[in-house]
């Protein structure tokens, strides 16, 4: 009991529950620690007390109903203060707790700064939630992601701090109780929901294949199939293993047809936009595009203002499609480790469901609850799904009360019947794993997770910065591209100078050490000079920018002396203009062609026979000659002895045969004469 004095007020209270959930005395709970306490490990003695203690009663608690207790309260209460213990295990936290509720209540004062999708948050939390939480305790994020670490029924360990992030950011990034209580009970009330769905029509679901969402009933949104130019309503539903749609029938449902998520390749799912007679007037509707179906299978899903429910499912297909390709490329072949995936992802699943469920108003986005799509798309992501891959195969295996598996079986899920049972007895058998560096494995993930999150960050505000620039106009974007190419603008007389021997003397240095570089074949150290100059103008600007202090900038005058009649008449000449270019270009396009097609013969011919002569000159002369002898008569055909030896009358000859070539005839097709 000596030790007692040590842990703060929530963590006595949360040891006694434990002692009592587990049958023993403090004492023998202190004994049984300490045989296994390392005074080196990280952590206070009070902290890994508190762990360990949670740890012990979470097994005990994942082995009963959980069901029951989630409904009675005493499971949400119990670990939530779990977190709180975990989060002021020291009795110096009780002070320094009540100086955080103080200046947490002050805050609340502050209206709390929240994005454009977030403006319209659920009352539940923008007025409810300070009336009932103003002097409880509240949870970081930190320790809810620990709960996860033991108990991944709320939330799962890998994506949990993003979780956190959707969940409390209308409550300044702090958990209270009745969120945390309310959200639980929504993600049973969301599984109990699932398991009332009815099976799809027509086909057999596997033993472990779980319905995850349904639409297109009549106490639900209405979900239409489009074939060509008909449509038709139907009941669309989601598994872990694919998409079945029923088209509705008189009376009852059609057969449904199986969209199989498991493919792996040509397959893909994507957004697309419907309307009458082929119009795509309506951006509702998701394409699935597999060999399986020709013209691809059309889902729309209708509703008044925004394309919410499309996206919607669309990442839940993007999330099962993305999980089987986990599965495949990380080789995961074992029953017991392919279903703590499965059940990883469905978990995920049913706590977006809860969260749609709380933040009706403005739903959360989607990715922060799931998986494979979230790490798809933040950078680094692959790392962490590498991370997840070596703890679904190491420590998948073993058999623990507390994996998202056991988890879900644990609540009754009765699509699952018996699956496993015996797989996870033979698993126990066969299989014999170490599950001494589960944690060293959590910290690994945990620290690709941080990475991830840091390097997300740093992207934000990088794309922050290009914010202002997307949204200009085409004016001020060209005065900003002819400003960003001022410096290529002012090397261009330099360039001129060297080439048109306006200074002779610099010219013949440049010509010198061309042809120097090239004979000696120092292309390479040359590219090497180059880059290191590069370098050097980059740390002379670095050294500038401390010096002056200043943020650099690009200052763009957008001013004009133009009046609006005449920036029209020149926008109108800049059109005319830019389509005289494209006509030169197909013309010179067509012409080419003609001579390939040898529709010009006598054109074709002289072309053969000049290539055959240059195939001959590159077999026989080094190609480092030829660039040497190009070099000296471009120099020398811009010097004035080049100038007297010029010859106006080829160039005219060879203008009269360019202009002699026909083209192939264009016929221009509207769609109702194909």
């Amino acid at each position: 009991m000596s030790k007692m004095k040590h842990l703060s007020s929530i963590a006595n209270d949360v040891v006694l529950r434990c002692s009592r959930e587990l049958g023993l005395t403090i004492d023998e709970m202190v004994e049984e620690f300490e045989c296994q306490w390392k005074p080196g490990n990280e952590g206070t003695y009070s902290k890994k007390f508190v762990e360990f203690c949670n740890s012990k009663v979470a097994t005990r608690v994942c082995d009963q109903n959980i069901p029951e207790r989630i409904k009675d309260g005493s499971f949400t209460r119990l670990t939530f203060d779990m977190m709180l213990a975990w989060q002021q295990p020291d009795a110096d936290d009780n002070d320094s707790h009540q100086e955080a509720v103080g200046k947490e209540s002050e805050d609340k004062r502050i209206q709390a700064t929240l994005s454009p999708e977030q403006d319209d948050i659920s009352l539940f939390y923008s007025d409810i939630m300070p009336l009932l939480a103003d002097h409880e305790p509240s949870v970081g994020e930190d320790a809810f992601v620990y709960l996860a670490s033991i108990i991944p029924l709320h939330v799962d360990v890998i994506n949990g701090r993003y979780t956190f992030e959707t969940l409390t950011a209308p409550t300044g990034h702090q958990l209270h109780f009745p969120a945390y209580d309310m959200f639980v009970k929504e993600i049973l009330k969301c599984m109990k929901h699932l398991q009332k769905q009815a099976k799809p029509k027509g086909v057999e679901l596997a033993d472990d294949e779980i319905i995850l969402h349904v639409e297109g009933t009549m106490a639900s949104q209405r979900v239409v199939r489009h074939i060509k130019e008909t449509s038709w309503p139907g009941r669309l539903t989601l598994t872990n293993y694919g998409l079945y749609f029923e088209a509705a029938g008189i009376i009852n449902y059609e057969d449904a047809l199986k969209i199989d998520l498991t493919k792996d390749g040509a397959s893909s799912a994507k957004p697309i936009s419907t309307g009458p007679w082929g119009a795509p007037l309506f951006d509702k509707a998701i394409v699935y595009e597999s060999p399986d179906f020709e013209d691809g299978i059309v889902l729309e899903f209708p509703e008044m203002t925004s394309s919410t429910r499309r996206d919607h499912w669309l990442m839940l297909v993007k999330e099962i499609t993305l999980m089987h390709q986990f599965l495949k490329k990380n080789n995961v072949q074992a029953p017991s480790q392919i279903w703590e995936v499965h059940s990883r992802t469905i978990l995920g699943i049913i706590r977006l469901h809860a969260a749609r469920e709380m933040l009706r108003i403005s739903p959360p986005d989607p990715k922060k609850f799931l998986i494979f799509s979230l790490f798809e798309e933040v950078p680094k992501g692959d790392f962490v799904l590498e991370e997840l891959a070596e703890i679904s195969i190491k420590v998948g295996a073993t058999k623990n009360p507390c994996s998202a598996s056991s988890i879900l079986r644990s609540i009754n899920m009765d699509q699952l019947g018996n699956i496993l049972k015996e797989e996870g007895e033979a698993q126990c058998k066969e299989i014999v794993k170490e599950t001494d560096h589960k944690e060293e494995m959590l910290t690994s993930l945990e620290s690709a997770v941080n990475q991830t999150r840091e390097e997300e960050r740093e992207i934000e505000k990088a794309k922050a910065t290009t914010t202002e620039l997307e949204e200009e106009g085409i004016t001020e974007s060209v005065a900003v591209l002819m400003e960003l190419m001022r410096p290529l603008q002012d090397a261009v007389p330099w360039f001129q100078e060297v080439l048109y021997w306006e200074r002779p003397s610099r010219t013949l240095f440049v010509l010198a050490i061309t042809i120097l570089i090239v004979y000696k074949e120092w292309v390479g150290k040359g590219i090497a000079a180059c880059l290191i100059w590069l370098v050097v103008k980059m740390a002379q600007n670095r050294q500038k920018r401390v010096h002056t202090k200043k943020e650099d900038e690009v200052r763009v005058s957008t001013e004009s002396d133009q009046t609006v009649t005449e920036s029209i008449v020149s926008a109108q000449y800049g059109l005319i203009r830019l389509h005289q270019l494209m006509q030169h270009v197909n013309i010179t396009i067509m012409k080419l062609r003609s001579i390939y097609t040898s529709k010009a013969t006598k054109h074709a011919n002289m072309v053969m026979a000049s290539m055959l002569a240059l195939a001959s000159f590159f077999a026989v002369v080094p190609f480092k000659l030829v660039i040497i002898f190009g070099t000296i008569y471009c120099f020398v055909m811009t010097s004035s002895i080049g100038k007297r030896m010029s010859n106006d009358q080829s160039n005219r000859r060879m203008k009269e045969w360019w202009d002699s070539i026909p083209i192939v005839p264009v016929r221009v097709l509207d769609s109702s004469s194909k």
